[in-house]
């Protein structure tokens, strides 16, 4: 019987002991002859320069055990701050986790946001408390604060009681027979309702085989199915510059050669520290790097793992790079996008105003680790311009975004729900429409607009984020729309909404440890509070305090420096980013950026509607007017808009003004505008005096408040409408060979023969048509609507052509009714 195959990863906060735990697991599993130390710089898992000289992790890797029962694959993680995203990149692909505690410091800031992306993975989690042979360290006080900070199922397995706790299973088990079994604490574990906790020294190996029997005993062998399927979690390149795929398979098998979609996969490793072995084939459960895939990004899934999975982690500072007099800024930007490629919390940004790169970092020692590699990599001698904050911004109330897009032969319309979602959610989506109103195909691709790029808040032009958007309607046209159209109408629709409602700025915000003398405690508190920080009741222990709490990253970003000048180096300021939240001095720090959302024209909030044959842009307050839709949004608490609740009332009112007013074409009665006036305000509850032909409106004054809403918006289902059928008489007759021919002979018969076949298509269609004639060179004209069988036939007034009498009649009745009009073009 094979070996049950597991993927542990390990990660701490940093100089917690973590690598040197990695270094005892591997030499206590044999994998290892010599065991190495950070400190001596010979660490098997630590094998960049970089890494050696600093004495930190800054990459992951990957070390391959075997333990009685167990292959275990073995991933080593960074534990600073600023390498934090390459931690959490790597939880995607873990079964297990151990995470390392240092018992001279228990739980710290960044520990518990470490604790907090494990809950969000489900990741099952084993606590190695580590150094516990220095001087001072409790387990008692050590286990009451894990316990505190992390959770009440944190129990030492020789504590009956405290195991008995952890389950309503185990608790019954225990009162029934005074003890727990190995099944159940197996599956308390797998549940996430039970970490076991160990205590030792991985430098001097003390208890580092406990862990490895735990994980050997109480592991899972996970189910797979044979559908292939895998998940990526890194790219990285090898010393000959090949880029490589580092992902797990998570269902079915990988074989060299194999295709992944449009890619070969040429070559598999299985990567052992600094070295990796060639192999044809790895099975579900594996972690692989393959060669030949160029199209891979961190977080996708190949195979039947169809979704990408993006990062919670993300960088909080801006720098500008400043490249040496001699350097090709474009040639740069190419080289420092493979970075990208490897480290995705490294967003590069290119201004092509100023020619200039912007990089997002963690932290300033990621920016020192960034400038060397730069250096060996691509020979590149940088520095970097002062840095900024990277702000971001959401939503405070629900609104709704129209996006319309129809230069000539283009058509899209999307409408989009936006709702404030929770912090750190990101942009989520989802779609509620029926596919007899928009395909599904159709519907997807603007759900991938959404997704696919950054979108810009208009308080500082700074990312979008915690926002649900739900696609709730649209429209496209069978002959003219393209994918570009909606992803046009979807950007449009996103930026309409943001203009309509009011937004909130954001800002990065710190948890901090700060451990100090405790003569210098009251200063500490001061200059929290003049930071805009909070803090806890502060934990004092004889000389030296400790304070806990949050403070924004904008004024706490070199407090660790000015700490350690005012305590003559005795004190301690430890931050892990916290979050993102509401910006304590956010109309400052928007005034002092100046950011106008209507001059931003790749960001426009406008749409383009076209009128005679030619695309007009209409001022993003007034889309909402001059939409083809209507997304049934309304107040709370207030009557629906175009009040869908009388739909039933209008139509019988309809029928009987339609029965009652309108007249056989044969008998020649013709009607005044005034009674066509009549007709259509009953049929439509509209007046056709209230159409107003399409217009360029001047920018109004800088808002982020809709100014027609005073409530959110609430979504309302759309409930079914009436059809209705347009048509451009002398239009069609002119490009139909048979009416065209008739028509040079009697222009009459050509006109009584297109209303035939009008008559026809109404009895197959069931929708309400009308067919339209031009009568604008009639002197006088009144313009006239008549019934013939079971059409309308109208003649339009004098000066009003049949394309301005359907482009009005469709700018109003689209909004409650399903519209389609035949022209020369096709219908639309």
């Amino acid at each position: 019987m094979s070996n049950k195959k597991i993927v542990v990863g390990i990660c701490a906060h940093v100089d917690a002991g973590k690598t040197t735990l990695c270094e005892g697991l591997l030499y206590t599993a044999g994998s290892l002859r010599k065991l190495g130390r950070v400190d001596h710089k010979d660490a098997f898992l630590d094998n960049f320069a970089l890494e050696r000289s600093r004495g930190i992790t800054i990459f992951s890797k990957q070390a391959l055990l075997k333990w009685k029962d167990s292959d275990i694959t073995l991933l080593d993680t960074p534990g600073h701050v600023d390498f934090s995203a390459e931690m959490e990149r790597t939880l995607l692909v873990c079964d297990y986790c151990i995470l390392v505690v240092s018992g001279a410091d228990g739980v710290q800031g960044h520990t518990l946001t470490l604790w907090k992306l494990l809950n969000q993975y489900k990741t099952p989690c084993v606590i190695f408390v580590n150094k516990m042979d220095q001087p001072g360290t409790d387990k008692a006080l050590l286990m009451k604060n894990i316990r505190e900070k992390l959770s009440d199922s944190c129990v030492c397995l020789d504590d009956t009681e405290e195991v008995a706790t952890c389950s309503e299973t185990l608790m019954e088990e225990y009162l029934e027979n005074g003890e727990v079994s190995k099944e159940n604490i197996k599956a308390a574990f797998e549940e996430r309702k039970l970490f076991p906790c160990f205590f030792g020294s991985a430098l001097k190996l003390d208890g580092v085989e406990e862990v490895l029997d735990f994980i050997d005993e109480y592991s899972t062998e996970k189910t797979y199915p044979k559908e292939f399927g895998a998940r990526v979690y890194k790219i990285s390149r090898d010393t000959n510059g090949v880029r490589l795929t580092h992902l797990k398979i998570t269902g079915g098998t990988l074989k060299s050669k194999q295709v992944i979609g449009n890619e070969k996969a040429d070559q598999i490793r299985i990567v052992n520290g600094g070295g990796f072995t060639p192999k044809d084939e790895v099975t579900a459960g594996e972690i692989c790097a393959v060669t030949g895939l160029t199209q891979t990004k961190i977080g996708c899934g190949l195979g039947f793992e169809k979704e990408n999975i993006t990062p919670v982690l993300m960088p909080v500072l801006c720098y500008k790079l400043l490249l040496s007099d001699d350097a090709d800024p474009v040639k740069v930007l190419g080289d420092v996008r493979k970075l990208e490629e490897e480290e995705p919390e490294l967003k590069f940004t290119w201004n092509e105003a100023h020619r200039e790169i912007s990089v997002m970092v963690m932290g300033e020692i990621q920016l020192e680790i960034l400038k060397n590699l730069l250096q060996e990599r691509f020979g590149l001698d940088v520095s970097f311009g002062q840095g900024s904050i990277v702000y971001k911004e959401t939503l405070a109330e629900p609104t709704l975004g129209i996006g319309h897009f129809e230069p000539l032969r283009h058509y899209a319309e999307a409408h989009l729900y936006m709702e404030p979602g929770a912090p750190g959610s990101g942009i989520t989506v989802s779609a509620n429409v029926p596919t007899d109103k928009l395909d599904l195909n159709w519907q997807r691709l603007i759900l991938t607009h959404v997704e696919e790029k950054t979108h810009l808040g208009v308080l500082t032009g700074s990312a979008l984020t915690d926002v649900h958007i739900t696609l709730v309607n649209g429209r496209a046209h069978i002959k003219h729309t393209e994918g570009g159209d909606f992803r046009q109408a979807t950007y449009r629709a996103i930026r309409h909404g943001l203009m309509n409602a009011k937004s909130v700025l954001l800002e990065p915000v710190y948890s901090f440890r700060l451990e100090l003398p405790t003569e210098f405690l009251g200063r500490a508190m001061t200059d929290i509070k003049k930071m805009s920080g909070d803090f806890n009741d502060p934990e004092m222990n004889g000389e030296i305090s400790v304070l806990t709490g949050s403070v924004p990253v904008s004024t706490s970003a070199h407090y660790a420096k000015e700490v350690a000048a005012y305590s003559r180096g005795q004190g301690r300021f430890i931050t892990s980013l916290k979050g993102y939240e509401p910006c304590h001095n956010a109309e400052e720090v928007i005034a002092e950026i100046g950011y106008d959302p209507e001059a931003d024209v790749e960001n426009t909030a406008d749409s383009v509607f076209c009128s005679h044959g030619a695309g007009n842009v209409v001022h993003w307050s007034q889309v909402r007017d001059y939409a083809h839709l209507d997304s049934s949004f309304v107040f709370e608490g207030e009557d629906a808009r175009d009040s869908l609740a009388d739909e039933e009332l209008l139509e019988q009112n309809a029928q009987a003004a339609k029965s009652a007013a309108l007249t056989r074409m044969q008998n020649e009665d013709v009607i005044s505008h005034e009674e066509i006036s009549a007709i259509f305000k009953q049929s439509y509850n509209k007046s056709i005096g209230d159409y107003e032909p399409y217009r360029y409106a001047s920018s109004g004054s800088r808002s982020v408040e809709s100014p027609k809403k005073e409530k959110p918006y609430v979504y309302k289902p759309l409930e079914k409408k009436e059809s209705y059928f347009l048509v451009d008489g002398y239009n069609i007759i002119h490009a139909w060979d048979e009416l065209k021919e008739l028509m040079a002979v009697n222009i009459d018969s050509a006109r009584d023969k297109l209303i035939d076949i009008c008559c026809d298509y109404q009895g197959y269609d069931g929708a309400t048509l009308i067919l339209v004639f031009d009568a604008y060179k009639v002197k006088g004209g009144m313009g006239s609507v008549q019934k013939f069988n079971n059409i309308y036939v109208v003649f339009t007034k004098e000066a009003e052509t049949a394309d301005q009498y359907i482009e009005k009649t469709v700018h109003k009745i689209a909004k409650s009714a399903k519209v389609t009009v035949a022209t020369s073009d096709g219908l639309e």
